[in-house]
């Protein structure tokens, strides 16, 4: 007989089908649940086997360890082979006639018995009546549930010496079943639990019902075309009722009030974990624990899901009173006889699993990441999967949990994503425009250069002949004023051309380190303020200074204090503002004229573009002002309003200019 091969996985993960909801983290008790790079990964050793994660998943991407194809080979061999059926098996297979139908399919399946772990269950409670009736200060945990007996190992272990030294009923079935067909019979366990396949080696195979119902239809198997057929005995009295809530104590009459009763029970994933602090602290002094990891074996993760907790209970009964109405006291008493003298034994070891608590320190600086800080921002929510921001926390330390996992922090994290992606795109957008301007520009320049270039010779003639014929023309020489007008027109045309080239970017700078503040009211000097126009200048009291060529500079801020003067028709308040940002000098120049219309935003800084009337600008004022700026490595840019249902009507340039000179 070949051994039983040791199990190395009890619970998969489908990756692909998995969503990160977190479900299956809420749902275990162990914490076996491990959320890495946003996927959920079951951590084997860690792992009870209750199976809530499987059950609550809505995506179907947790399963457990199908051992259909271990049973069918199990089934082919030489020699005796016995299925036990747990009691639960009357509120899952509903559909069928009567269990008689049941027992026949399992047969028709290859098995040569079929018993009812039912008797089992009824040795196992006479037991723990034993057990627990007698007067002692000592407690004891049942051990029927193996999901539970795992948690006690791995992460109560202290309380391993509690638990109960009494096999499950399953398992003292199957000692029964031997006694009957042989040491060599091989067992296949059928019932809800999952845990059952790493519960002990005696059981050669464990299959869920939903298992059992996948062999039935690879088998082809229908109940219309199976004769009926019965248990083998042993027959099991009010052991059937052990799937049900507080079964053992109702099938064995243990006492059950609040006067008498010493049985704490204590079912499902947020129980049974109170429950045993509470029995490890001493608070329940004198009190035997039955826990279980479902509500009632009925509602196991082993069973179909389309069963419900209420309807299964019914379901129960209705067999129960149907098995008791045809029940031989007499036969079972005899049966409970023979059987009194099997080992009925069990031993437990530690299985410790518990991970070292980190130190306060750790868990503060995890949780000042996630924006816990205070108290009062742990809120305790559980959307993460941890039922405090301190047990996320210590998972994170602990590498079983994500930071991402906290769902305020997340939807913080997102906001705060969200507006730095606005700042960034208004940047880029800014970046965008300055680019198709300076692009613009860059074109307009080389133009500008090559005119400027072409027209300095010949307009260098005209200026020069025209001065020699003005110098020779006598003053009442009727030309003298034509001669006059040519010369005049002339210069005009050399300030044009070397606008251009400025603009161009043809001249030369002269660095030199300039105080800021004394470059500032040089310009300021160097315009007429017009008597209706204030002036407001507040300069830091430290000292700024910047390599720049001061002349030009100064060129730059006297075209936009004109600029200004023009804008506000001689009345109203320009304001200078000055600061050091970084590296960066920046200086700003408000007015609070009438502001400059949108589509006229992006063609300020073009050449010969001026909204001033015809010969009273050139339009190479702020052109020229770019190119300097340019120059300097810098950058210039404008904020307007003119509209004056927006707020105050008025024009911003921002002038930055490195501190230092760059090449």
């Amino acid at each position: 007989m070949a051994p039983k091969k040791p199990i190395t996985q009890l619970v998969f993960t489908a990756k692909d089908l998995c969503r990160v909801c977190y479900s299956c983290v809420r749902s275990c008790p162990a914490k076996a649940i491990r959320i890495y790079a946003g996927q959920a990964e079951v951590i084997n050793e860690r792992c009870i086997g209750c199976g809530n994660c499987t059950r609550v998943c809505s995506q179907g991407a947790k399963t457990f360890l199908n051992s259909v194809k271990e049973v069918e080979a199990l089934l082919q061999e030489e020699g005796i082979k016995t299925a036990i059926i747990a009691p639960s098996f009357a509120a899952e297979f509903t559909d069928f006639e009567d269990h008689e139908k049941l027992v026949g399919m399992i047969r028709a399946l290859g098995f040569d018995h079929v018993m009812e772990v039912a008797f089992g269950a009824d040795l196992v409670t006479a037991a723990y009546a034993n057990l627990f009736g007698h007067e002692t200060d000592y407690s004891y945990i049942a051990a029927n549930c193996p999901a539970i007996v795992h948690y006690i190992r791995q992460y109560h272990p202290e309380l391993v010496d509690h638990i109960a030294r009494i096999a499950s009923p399953a398992v003292v079935t199957a000692r029964v079943a031997r006694k009957i067909t042989g040491e060599d019979t091989r067992i296949v366990f059928i019932g809800p639990c999952i845990a059952k396949k790493t519960e002990s080696a005696e059981l050669d195979e464990v299959i869920t019902f939903a298992e059992l119902r996948q062999m039935f239809a690879e088998h082809q198997l229908n109940q219309e075309d199976i004769a009926t057929s019965r248990f083998d005995p042993p027959l099991g009295g009010r052991g059937a009722i052990f799937a049900i809530s507080r079964g053992m104590i109702q099938s064995g009459d243990l006492p059950d009030d609040a006067i008498q009763g010493n049985i704490v029970v204590a079912e499902g994933k947020n129980n049974y974990p109170e429950a045993l602090a509470e029995f490890e602290k001493g608070l329940l002094h004198g009190q035997h624990l039955e826990l279980l990891a479902c509500e009632g074996c009925i509602m196991g993760p082993g069973n179909t899901v389309t069963g419900k907790p209420y309807s299964r209970r019914n379901s129960i009964r209705k067999y129960l009173h149907h098995k008791m109405a045809a029940f031989d006291e007499a036969t079972w008493q005899r049966a409970m006889q023979d059987f009194s003298g099997i080992d009925l034994s069990q031993s437990y070891s530690p299985n410790d699993q518990r991970l070292p608590l980190p130190s306060p320190e750790e868990v503060d600086r995890v949780l000042g990441r996630l924006g816990k800080q205070d108290p009062k921002d742990h809120l305790n929510c559980g959307a993460c999967g941890y039922e405090t921001c301190l047990a996320h926390a210590i998972a994170i330390i602990e590498g079983l949990a994500e930071g991402e996992m906290c769902l305020p922090y997340t939807i913080e994290q997102l906001h705060k994503s969200i507006t730095e992606l606005d700042i960034s795109n208004s940047k880029l957008a800014s970046a965008q425009q300055a680019l198709k301007q300076s692009e613009k520009l860059a074109s307009m320049g080389q133009l500008s250069a090559g005119i400027a270039h072409e027209l300095n010779n010949p307009l260098g003639v005209v200026m020069m002949y025209s001065n020699i014929l003005l110098d020779e023309c006598a003053p009442d020489d009727p030309v003298r004023a034509d001669l006059q007008l040519i010369v005049e027109q002339a210069e005009r045309c050399k300030r044009i051309v070397g606008g251009l080239l400025n603009f161009a970017r043809k001249n030369q700078v002269n660095w030199d380190d300039v105080d800021v503040r004394q470059l500032i009211d040089s310009s300021l000097n160097a315009v007429v303020v017009p008597p209706g126009v204030s002036i407001e200048f507040n300069p830091p009291d430290r000292k700024i200074s910047f390599q720049v060529d001061a002349e030009q500079l100064t060129q730059v801020l006297s075209n936009l204090y004109k600029n200004a003067f023009e804008a506000m028709n001689g009345s109203g308040t320009i304001r200078i503002t000055l600061s050091e940002i970084d590296e960066s000098v920046h200086i700003s120049v408000q007015d609070t004229g009438t502001g400059i219309s949108r589509e006229n935003m992006e063609k300020i800084f073009e050449p010969f573009f001026t909204t001033k009337e015809i010969g009273k600008g050139t339009g190479l004022g702020l052109a020229t002002a770019y190119g300097i700026i340019k120059m300097h490595k810098g950058k210039i840019t404008v904020d307007s309003n003119d509209n004056p249902a927006k707020g105050p009507t008025g024009t911003t340039f921002h002038i930055e200019i490195p501190k230092t000179r760059t090449l």
